[in-house]
């Protein structure tokens, strides 16, 4: 996979180069700030941006308004966000538009290798990949409003894990049931959220971002 890597942290930058490389993926460019990583997709687009949200020089959004810049104009290209800490706002900002190909991940969780990496390959592969902490947080912000109130709690769980785009075999192995029970549940989810299957859309990708964005 083509990756563009853009964060301030010189020892962070590096070492995500030195472990993409290991993992045998191709590091297009590693860059310090919004500007020069928008420049290197411009002159090379990747398959997938690992951009921080925040860069020099205010160092308070400028990662993200270049992530979304890059999901403007090139909407093939994978865009997965390293945050410090939980920024709802930015979260929601990213699933304004199109969900597939973007993920918001915290940067306790690039310790974790095998979860970083399986992340990068989800959104670089046009799925979605969120923290359970981003989500556990957005969760809490949506706990009050009605539609969402009306799931069970395993139905709340298998959403939750929707919104960490899980496919439904990967959730039924984390819960150990059958994947025909999952099925069941997300079909009750769309049920309660009054998504019909005539909508002409995504009912999963609906669900979601009511989850995530209400």
């Amino acid at each position: 996979m083509r990756v563009i890597l853009a964060e301030d942290s010189t020892l962070l930058r590096e070492g995500l180069v030195r472990l993409l490389v290991d993992e045998g993926h191709e590091v297009v460019a590693a860059v310090g700030d919004a500007v020069a990583l928008v420049a290197a997709v411009e002159a090379e687009p990747p398959d997938v941006v690992v951009a921080d949200v925040r860069m020099p020089p205010t160092h308070t959004d400028e990662g993200l308004r270049g992530a979304l810049e890059i999901r403007r104009r090139w909407p093939d290209v994978g865009v997965l966000v390293l945050s410090q800490y939980v920024e709802k706002r930015y979260a929601v900002e990213l699933l304004g538009g199109r969900t597939d190909g973007v993920g918001y991940l915290l940067k306790d969780r690039v310790v974790e290798v095998g979860e970083f990496l399986d992340a990068l390959s989800r959104v670089g592969s046009g799925g979605t990949a969120f923290d359970p902490e981003v989500v556990r947080q957005l969760l809490a912000r949506t706990s009050h409003t009605d539609s969402l109130g009306r799931l069970t709690e395993r139905e709340r769980t298998v959403l939750d894990q929707m919104a960490q785009g899980q496919t439904n075999a990967t959730i039924a192995g984390h819960l150990h049931v059958s994947q025909s029970a999952v099925e069941k549940h997300v079909n009750a989810i769309f049920d309660k959220l009054g998504l019909s299957q005539t909508t002409g859309y995504s009912r999963r990708v609906l669900a979601v971002l009511r989850y995530l964005g209400s």
